[in-house]
């Protein structure tokens, strides 16, 4: 039995233990003994403070001989109690149920979050980046040691459960995310988590982490917004680390440095933004924010115009492309209405 049912049952105990406290000195005490005065009896008697009786037991040898019984039993119950709550506080169950209820509270708050799922080193990764880019977000895995391992890393709110299951990604907020990183160990982990994630959230952007390059359309077709695979990439950029040295160097640097995060981000303009309709000179972003423009793509097109002309006029669903900190982002949403 664990800590959590010995409670209950200690607690079922206690309360049965004292209903038939204050039943024994009514029905002993004589015709005279009032129900207060039972339970007023049955509570000095449990606790051991004896102010005094209120119940004359010498009068009644009944009442005297269940007193003394009383009493043995009384002691038993609480040392089963005490035993009980101190294994519940040293076993940590205490600590658990109350960081769950702090981190469901934690999870309910949150809106246009991240769910990434796993943690393996592709996932810490991705949490080390959510992390420094000051992103919301929340990790689901299925391990519990590993689950103990985040939280050592100062991770976001965390779930320990399958992710493919429609109540975990529930749990995570999945209706009010922004994006789902399934980042689990094999393809068809990643497949389940893709289809059931779609099914719960059809507007939710899903990259899924895919080993196998065969599966890659296979996830497309269930769902993903997008397929990564970290065999792919590594190879990239060890062909980006021989021909172009200088700029994998710069991109390192951003990467890297920890006094002040840069990064390549985006920005949408919104239907209601103050911005629309107005010229990149005009709306003064760059002076505003320190952010640098370097691309805009047009609401509904697919190229993207790398360093567009200042006159250019700004329209509902346009997608600004910044190298800005997290403060700076966090501005230029302010400003267009993300």
């Amino acid at each position: 039995m664990n800590s959590k049912k010995r409670i209950l049952v200690s607690l079922s105990i206690f309360l049965l233990v004292f209903a038939i406290g204050a039943a024994g000195f009514k029905i002993l005490g004589g015709p005279g003994t009032t129900l207060l005065n039972s339970i007023y009896m049955t509570v000095i008697t449990i606790s051991t403070i004896g102010y005094g009786e209120v119940v004359d037991t010498a009068a009644h040898p009944a009442a005297r001989v269940f007193t003394i019984v009383y009493i043995i039993v009384c002691l038993g119950t609480i040392a089963y109690a005490v035993s009980s709550i101190t294994a519940f506080v040293v076993e940590g169950e205490l600590k658990n149920i109350l960081g769950r209820r702090k981190m469901e509270k934690e999870i309910s708050r949150l809106q246009d979050h991240y769910i990434i799922c796993g943690s393996d080193e592709t996932a810490l990764s991705v949490i080390q980046e959510m992390l420094l880019t000051q992103k919301k977000f929340v990790v689901i895995e299925p391990v519990k040691e590993k689950i103990e391992r985040l939280a050592a890393l100062g991770a976001g709110p965390l779930i320990q459960g399958d992710p493919a299951e429609d109540s975990i990604l529930e749990k995570a907020g999945i209706g009010r995310a922004k994006g789902l990183l399934s980042c689990l160990p094999t393809d068809e982990a990643n497949l389940f988590v893709t289809i059931t994630a779609r099914s719960l959230n059809p507007g939710l952007r899903i990259v899924a982490k895919g080993i196998d390059l065969r599966s890659h359309k296979k996830m497309m077709k269930a769902g993903a917004n997008s397929v990564i695979s970290p065999t792919h990439i590594g190879g990239m950029r060890m062909v980006s680390e021989m021909i172009r040295p200088a700029v994998t160097t710069f991109l390192d640097m951003m990467l890297r440095e920890r006094d002040r995060v840069l990064r390549f981000d985006e920005v949408t303009v919104t239907a209601g933004s103050a911005l629309l309709g107005k010229t990149i000179e005009e709306s003064k972003l760059e002076e505003r924010t320190g952010a640098l423009l370097v691309a805009l793509r047009k609401g509904g097109a697919k190229e993207f115009d790398f360093n567009p002309p200042k006159t250019t006029k700004l329209g509902a669903s346009d997608v600004l492309i910044f190298i800005a900190s997290p403060e700076m982002v966090q501005e230029l949403e302010k400003i267009s209405g993300t």
